[in-house]
């Protein structure tokens, strides 16, 4: 995950998977990215990959990006040969169907009946707010039923949508499709409600501070998106920790949207080490780098991790 209140990208390196239906439908009437010839990169895509051994079992550890444009070759080599040897794919939600998560969304995701996301703006905040919106296509209501988190978090996905980047291309979408058709076993470390309820306990003045730095910041998340995604494939975790969680400034937030949950994963990690066999463990990358991530959880239990690729 990305850090949530300096990065308007946070929620999306996130949950992305999870608001992706009802944001589909926002950007329906916005243009169609028109297509471009794809050069291959002359760089090898290698994301980073570590793996956790105890006894007759092996956790291959894999952070991924949620939305990326078409072409990108990342499942070769050994994440390829993970994928393959696991018998068992681990990600942080299972998606239900389409209609399910929207459902899931609009019930988390909207205010209380009467009251409008406006008219809890100051005026500043409201203006920048409304030329965001209008610089997306969108009308000055068009978000106005709905909680300043989930502004934040559509404003900062629709540039990404025009400009090519696309769920359907996301990596925790591809390896969920790849277990099924190899008929693996894939479980999850959290549910949609969960992951969508963990919004709805930030004060809402930090979700206004949220939304305010996101419509102020609108114009650059495709680039900071992309420098992440270079830093991704060459797999340079370290930089990518630093792009992601840069300039935090909510110390809490930090803990309740990343910390909290890799050290509830790692506490996953080392109970599943009991257990003999082979997973995949794909998570956001943010989780598994810098200050609190996964590994630094798995260490202070004891736990060895080593980097593979």
């Amino acid at each position: 995950m990305l850090n949530p209140m300096r990065s308007p990208l946070a929620a999306l390196a996130a949950f992305l998977a999870l608001l992706a239906p009802p944001l589909h439908a926002q950007s329906q009437h916005l243009p169609t990215p028109q297509p471009t010839k794809q050069v291959p990169a002359p760089e090898a895509v290698r994301p980073a990959l570590w793996k956790v051994e105890q006894g007759k079992s092996v956790i291959y550890l894999f952070g991924t990006v949620h939305a990326l444009p078409a072409g990108v070759p990342w499942l070769d080599g050994k994440i390829a040969d993970a994928l393959d040897q696991s018998d068992t794919l681990v990600t942080e939600i299972i998606e239900k169907d389409p209609a399910a998560m929207r459902q899931i969304v609009m019930q988390t995701a909207m205010l209380p009946e009467g009251q409008t996301l406006r008219t809890k703006l100051t005026p500043k905040q409201r203006a920048a707010f409304e030329k965001a919106l209008a610089a997306n296509g969108l009308p000055a209501a068009g978000l106005d039923r709905f909680r300043p988190w989930y502004a934040a978090v559509a404003l900062s996905t629709l540039p990404l949508l025009k400009s090519g980047y696309d769920p359907a291309n996301g990596v925790d979408v591809t390896l969920a499709a790849r277990a099924k058709d190899a008929h693996k076993v894939h479980e999850a470390l959290e549910t949609p409600e969960y992951q969508l309820g963990l919004f709805n306990q930030l004060p809402e003045a930090a979700q206004k501070r949220y939304l305010n730095e996101v419509a102020t910041g609108t114009n650059t998340i495709t680039q900071d998106l992309a420098k992440m995604i270079r830093e991704w494939k060459a797999g340079h975790a370290e930089k990518l920790a630093q792009l992601m969680n840069e300039d935090e400034s909510d110390p809490a937030l930090l803990k309740l949207l990343l910390i909290d949950r890799n050290r509830n994963w790692a506490q996953w990690i080392k109970a599943r080490l009991d257990k003999p066999g082979i997973v995949l463990l794909a998570v956001g990358a943010g989780h598994l780098a810098g200050p609190g991530s996964v590994q630094q959880q798995l260490a202070r239990l004891g736990i060895k991790v080593t980097r593979v690729q």
